[in-house]
């Protein structure tokens, strides 16, 4: 009676893998944790693996999506598995008199210990459904696993970010409802103690004899008992830990320096926090809660690791991002207050560990590059002589030239210093204008000449339309013909395939010639 192996086995070894993979994610990510004296990453922990291998790290939320895929996946067989069930309950239980399937269906109906738990013609899936803990257990994790499903979409999660954030914490409804789902024993199986004192395959063949021959008495089932929570528990436990210590690092005091609005409703933080370290391109988790308590958006840094302070820029991209400047415009000089978590590591991490770099960065994408970029010339300041990376290339698309002045003055200190320190060399930059009118390209060709570029002030003049990315890959790979090249990307996806084919068409099949290496950020 019932399909247990489809309904109990196959769906806890899928619980098993799942639960066991979010362990083992649960201890890389503990392994990152400390108070605040000193960070180490997992990247520096498995420094002496491959690349290949320390770059898996980065496809976190590939991981994450193709776990939730997964779940849906054996959801949906767990479901069609119990439809079959119920179907095959209610065929037993209409079965011809004395045959094999009516017995079973009607054996210890009132004793709790019955196999079948549709108990007249009358009960039907439904009403077993929502009157019973498997369920309605099933149910309410079946509708919450929906709803984080659907809202995870890129359009919801894009424009309807609150949405995504408060629909995405259900699964702590969902979890609780996975341990509660087994308890009451609805998959069946018969007693050690019946199995022990009857011959079932004498009982099959001859069921006239049940209750009347001593191997042959009235078998007795009861309820499998419920095995997910030793899957939950571990990592439950890991999540708790995790999110104590996250709360008390968010609970520090974090003193706003300095506020400042760019051009594009771009607003630029400066902040302080005791114990606070970090790495280039880093990333931390920003709430404001006199907009809401428990929203917490995710924003690169933009400050160096040699800075006292640390800073983000955040650009008007929805509600929360619009309330928070909005706030921060009102209140002056009193600023709002800001509570942090993090910092937390990106693939720019690795930018100093490559011997050339191409820096990308698509509009606000350009923030982890800010740092790198800051670092550089604090490095340079320093006169440091461990710095690996040999040359920089450094792109910058931007649609509007409004976006320029974010970082402008960096750019011109960065220029300054370098030709100063006599390594000129060693950052190349283009700056690129998608949008653009064909007046203002008239102007720029007339005013070419000029030892400044008139849509920005560097020396750098900016080029009209998109980079053409294969001839750009050509240059460097000819002017690196030996070098393992990193390409960092903070931009949208289609740019990160662009990018990615790159990469593979222009990496040499011998080892030794140059290589390109892809990093994208994901948050």
């Amino acid at each position: 009676m019932g399909n247990w192996a489809v309904n109990h086995w196959f769906p806890a070894l899928v619980i098993a893998v799942w639960l066991g993979l979010n362990v083992l994610i649960f201890v890389i990510y503990f392994l990152t944790f400390d108070r605040g004296e000193k960070y180490f990453y997992t990247r520096q922990i498995l420094g002496c693996c491959r690349r290949t291998m320390r770059k898996q790290l980065d496809h976190n939320l590939t991981f994450h999506k193709l776990v939730a895929y997964m779940i849906v996946l054996h959801t949906a067989i767990h479901i069609i598995a119990h439809l079959f069930n119920f179907e095959r309950y209610n065929d037993a239980q209409q079965a011809p008199n004395g045959s094999l399937l009516l017995l079973l269906s009607q054996t210890n109906q009132h004793k709790g210990m019955w196999l079948n738990p549709i108990h007249s013609n009358s009960t039907t899936p439904l009403y077993v459904t929502f009157t019973t803990i498997p369920g309605l257990t099933g149910v309410i994790i079946t509708l919450a696993l929906i709803l984080m499903v659907t809202s995870s979409v890129q359009i919801i999660r894009r424009s309807y970010f609150e949405v995504f954030w408060y629909t995405h914490h259900l699964f702590v409804i969902y979890f609780v409802g996975l341990v509660i789902h087994g308890i009451a024993g609805l998959v069946r199986g018969q007693t050690h103690e019946s199995l022990e004192e009857n011959d079932p395959k004498r009982c099959v063949h001859h069921p006239e004899e049940w209750g009347h021959h001593h191997r042959c008495q009235v078998p007795e089932f009861e309820g499998i008992p419920a095995e997910s929570w030793k899957w939950v528990l571990a990592p439950a436990i890991l999540y708790a830990l995790e999110r104590l210590l996250r709360f008390g690092r968010s609970c520090q005091r974090v003193v706003v320096t300095k506020a400042v609005m760019h051009p594009s409703k771009v607003l630029e933080l400066q902040m302080h926090m005791k114990g606070f370290r970090m790495e280039v391109g880093q990333y931390v988790f920003l709430n404001c809660p006199s907009i809401s308590h428990l929203e917490w958006h995710p924003f690169t840094l933009t400050s160096a690791p040699e800075e006292d302070f640390f800073s983000a820029h955040i650009r008007e991209a929805g509600d929360w991002t619009g309330a928070l400047i909005e706030a921060f415009e009102r209140q002056k000089p009193k600023t709002p207050r800001i509570k942090v978590d993090g910092p937390f590591g990106t693939a720019s991490e690795d930018v100093f560990q490559y011997e050339v770099a191409m820096l990308v960065g698509a509009g606000i994408g350009v923030t982890p590059f800010a740092s790198v970029l800051k670092s550089i010339w604090y490095k340079f300041q320093h006169g440091d002589q461990n710095l690996k990376t040999k040359k920089i290339y450094f792109y910058w698309i931007c649609r509007e030239t409004g976006a320029f002045g974010w970082f402008k003055d960096l750019l011109a200190l960065l220029e300054q210093e370098m030709q100063e320190s006599g390594r000129a060399g060693f950052l190349s930059y283009r700056l690129f204008l998608t949008g653009w009118s064909s007046q203002m390209v008239g102007h720029a060709s007339l005013n070419f000449d000029q030892s400044t570029d008139m849509v920005t002030g560097l020396r750098q003049k900016t080029s009209f339309g998109r980079p053409m990315w294969s001839n750009e890959f050509s240059v460097v790979a000819a002017a690196h013909p030996s070098s393992v090249v990193g390409v960092f990307l903070c931009g949208p996806e289609a740019l990160a395939k662009s990018l990615k084919t790159c990469c593979q068409q222009h990496s040499s099949l011998d080892p030794r010639k140059v290589q390109f290496y892809f990093n994208k950020e994901n948050f």
